[in-house]
């Protein structure tokens, strides 16, 4: 059985909040909302818990865990030989969406890591999740809560659906608030490397550092790591059940992806009797009036504003299957500022992609 325990997300129960954490602290595992997506968290020191949230996610055991912290003592108390550039990066931006991988303090199970002698930390800018940390006194591990390759939670429905009976509770604060994940950097690497684009977009982390941050294929999306040292880094990742196929245009011209994937659609028509969906921006929405065999048009948010996009991706990735999409089109998006972190996902989800 799993608890549901409902509260406000910026100002949260302190009884339910306790009686989550006593849930935690009896190793238990408990999903609860961080300003990202749902984290599914056990108290890193039980063994025997973290081990369930590999079992609950069906998630593989080499596929490292993000610690989250509430406080700089719990972050000298996982992490050694922290560098300048990781405390400038955490004066501007914890609590927030940035990930760190830092030196792993040998109190750190290694489950938690993968097997690494590295962490992957962060303090969540997230009322609710800060609040169950203090209470719980410990730093928690968490993945995303939802089942491995499946699309990140933002709603506690998301939760429920994946999760329902595999978990002992699961903490309702409503939607999150950026509804992608964090932004994963290796601060040990010179340059610097972004592991996973997230929420902070990548620019603004080279402003404080002064200096540019590497970008390798895997961080855009377009191949897979041979070692994780960060979530969404060696396995596929937010799939819908829904076959994916994503249309991006090298030159970010949206009446291009419009109308190849218009010109797509009335082929798999035609050659199957499979029900066609397409994620649309608001931009495009009205071309694909021209096609007749659409099951849904699901508008995405405005090309102007890819916060929208980002905020709307994991739900619209969901909604496919749940409209009983067989295929999905979905347009591709420029990949400046958190427009490299929709672009990731959508690669990571996509059966194919088609580039015009």
């Amino acid at each position: 059985m799993t608890l549901i325990l409902r509260t406000d997300p910026l100002n949260p129960s302190r009884e339910l909040l306790i009686q989550a954490a006593r849930i935690l602290l009896n190793k238990g595992i408990v999903a609860f909302p961080t300003e990202t997506v749902y984290g599914l968290g056990a108290v890193i020191y039980y063994e025997d818990a973290v081990e369930k949230i590999f079992k609950a996610k069906m998630r593989p055991p080499d596929n490292p865990l993000i610690i989250h912290i509430s406080t700089l003592d719990m972050l000298e108390e996982v992490a050694l030989n922290i560098p300048e550039d990781a405390y400038s990066l955490i004066n501007r931006f914890w609590p927030g969406p940035l990930t760190l991988i830092l030196p792993r303090n040998p109190r750190v199970p290694k489950i938690v890591t993968g097997g690494l002698d590295t962490i992957a930390v962060r303090m969540p800018g997230h009322p609710t999740a800060l609040e169950l940390i203090n209470v719980v006194g410990y730093p928690i591990a968490a993945p995303s809560a939802n089942l491995s390759g499946r699309p990140s939670p933002v709603t506690a429905e998301h939760v429920i659906r994946d999760l329902m009976g595999r978990i002992d509770a699961i903490i309702d604060a409503g939607e999150t608030f950026f509804g992608v994940e964090s932004t994963v950097v290796n601060i040990l690497e010179d340059p610097p490397t972004l592991l996973r684009p997230g929420a902070y977009p990548v620019e603004e982390i080279e402003k404080v550092l002064g200096r540019k941050i590497a970008i390798p294929d895997f961080a855009r999306g377009l191949k897979y790591s041979e070692v994780a040292l960060a979530p969404g880094m060696k396995y596929r990742h937010y799939s819908p059940e829904a076959k994916l196929i994503l249309v991006e245009s090298v030159t970010n011209d949206y009446s291009v992806i419009a109308n190849k994937i218009i010109e797509a659609a009335r082929d798999i028509s035609v050659s199957t009797n499979s029900d066609i969906c397409i994620v649309s921006s608001i931009e495009t929405s009205s071309y694909y009036r021209k096609l007749e065999k659409v099951k849904a048009v699901l508008i995405i948010g405005s090309r102007r504003n890819l916060y929208e996009v980002a905020k709307n991706l994991f739900k619209i990735l969901r909604d496919v299957d749940n409209i009983g999409c067989k295929t999905v089109f979905v347009e591709g998006f420029p990949e400046t500022g958190i427009g490299l972190a929709v672009m990731n996902r959508l690669r990571k989800a996509s059966s194919s992609i088609i580039r015009v």
